[in-house]
């Protein structure tokens, strides 16, 4: 990957406090079946700076995921 590129990831992304949100039901699922999990805004930062890369920005959208930026660290 370029020095100058960007990581765009389309993901949900839970909210860091105790809200209602659709990804909370989705996260029991993952947990439950195949071991995965979503993660709020603290964690993504921490999966990627552990791969090497900065978050930059994570976008909204009008559904339930948003737009993740991040860049090589």
């Amino acid at each position: 990957m370029p020095d100058h590129a960007r990581l765009l990831i389309v993901e949900m992304v839970l909210p860091g406090r105790d809200e209602p949100h659709f990804g909370k039901i989705l996260d029991m699922v993952m947990l439950a079946l195949p071991g995965g999990e979503e993660r709020n805004a603290k964690e993504y930062e921490a999966l990627l700076a552990k791969a090497g890369f900065k978050l930059t920005s994570i976008v909204p959208t009008h559904s339930t995921v948003s737009v993740i930026e991040a860049v090589k660290a």
